[in-house]
């Protein structure tokens, strides 16, 4: 990356990390607690908001929605929405006067474990599109084209045994319906520097991310101190390299100790 690039990846971020700071009076209340309450129909009946996170994750998005876009126009960039529900990234930043200059921008959520872990996030996939960074399957832009990719984290506490999914408020007991979410923690980070060398969910193609809370803030992911080239190579390479160990016996490359072992050159 040159350094008029480079300039406008901290510039744009230092924008973006100053913005998630205002969140927090938008998000919740005085009490830390979750402004959002639940759902409500036209007979001005309030349903509970389930404690899935996949739930929260959602509402939260639409919840901050309102405040990206005029924080865009306000620094010179224009946004487009994922065109499909599985593509990355959530949210793709174009510059208006030089539409060349594109940052990737990915919601993500969790819960605390504890003061010290969260659950964790999944980064993103480390398929096709991420292997072949001119490919536009399931991605708004080749992966290339980004200048660089970012995370807009919330980290929270998910409160579950205070909801009950089947009681029905009136806008009468509007403040004392429980929220499902409080203490909420924003923070900007790039991908790579929060990843972990372990896949995200499962079964899929997706990295995972650390789970320490103060790292995931101060971007000290697994890759941190080698760099976004090792973070490339490895995540497009994983699980596709076999090793032989000492013993004659086989397995695939699935940590980056191995990989560094591999690739003696780093």
């Amino acid at each position: 990356m040159n350094s008029a690039a480079n300039q406008e990846k901290y510039a744009f971020k230092g924008h973006l990390c100053s913005f998630v700071q205002t969140l927090q009076n938008h998000v919740a209340t005085e009490s830390g607690s979750w402004k959002i309450k639940g759902f409500i129909d036209t007979l001005k009946n309030i349903y509970t908001i389930s404690s899935d996170t996949k739930i929260i994750s959602k509402i939260l998005e639409i919840h901050i929605f309102p405040l990206i876009l005029p924080f865009a126009r306000q620094h010179g960039y224009r946004i487009e929405l994922a065109s499909q529900q599985n593509y990355y990234p959530d949210l793709t930043f174009i510059n208006v006067d030089s539409p060349d200059i594109k940052f990737a921008v990915d919601f993500k959520t969790t819960f605390r474990k504890n003061d010290i872990y969260c659950n964790g996030f999944t980064l993103g996939s480390h398929g096709q599109y991420f292997v072949d960074r001119t490919s536009r399957k399931n991605i708004q832009y080749p992966y290339s084209s980004y200048l660089a990719h970012f995370c807009l984290g919330i980290i929270y506490d998910r409160i579950v045994h205070a909801i009950d999914e089947t009681k029905v408020y009136s806008l009468e007991n509007l403040e004392h319906i429980p929220s499902v979410a409080s203490r909420f923690l924003f923070f900007v980070a790039e991908k790579w520097k929060i990843a972990s060398d372990k896949g995200g969910s499962g079964n899929t193609a997706n990295i995972g991310s650390i789970k320490n809370i103060q790292n995931i803030l101060d971007e000290k992911g697994t890759f941190a101190e080698y760099g976004e080239e090792v973070f490339d190579d490895y995540w497009m390479n994983f699980g596709k390299i076999t090793i032989t160990n000492n013993d004659g016996s086989t397995k695939k490359i699935t940590n980056l100790q191995d990989f560094l072992k591999f690739r003696s050159k780093y």
